[in-house]
């Protein structure tokens, strides 16, 4: 029997950032999609820009492993929140640590 998380579930990012502690942003990648037609319907949903983040708090860090393709806003690069890792060196290690220890699994 699956185990039941206790967690909220949210239909819009925008219900959930006034709660999170951590928004680990990624791309939506195209190659995982088998319908051309579902990766366009989703593929810009979710943007992160300072529109959204004025929902989140002052407090919070927003990941993202770059390179960037849409879904975070350079002007979010100015926010102190931002908290980006280059894809390669010592910073997969510390993006890996980090998301175990968000998760409870260190």
């Amino acid at each position: 029997m699956p185990r039941r998380s206790n967690r909220p579930e949210y239909t819009s990012l925008e219900a959930c950032l006034p709660g999170t502690d951590v928004l680990y942003v990624t791309r939506v990648q195209k190659e995982r999609f088998t319908d051309e037609a579902v990766y366009e319907s989703v593929k810009g949903a979710y943007v992160i820009d300072p529109k959204v983040l004025k929902a989140a708090k002052e407090r919070m860090i927003v990941m993202h492993p770059l390179p960037r393709v849409g879904e975070i806003s350079m002007e979010v690069d100015d926010d102190p929140r931002a908290a980006y890792f280059p894809p390669d060196g010592v910073w997969l290690y510390v993006r890996m640590a980090l998301l175990a220890m968000v998760m409870g699994k260190a």
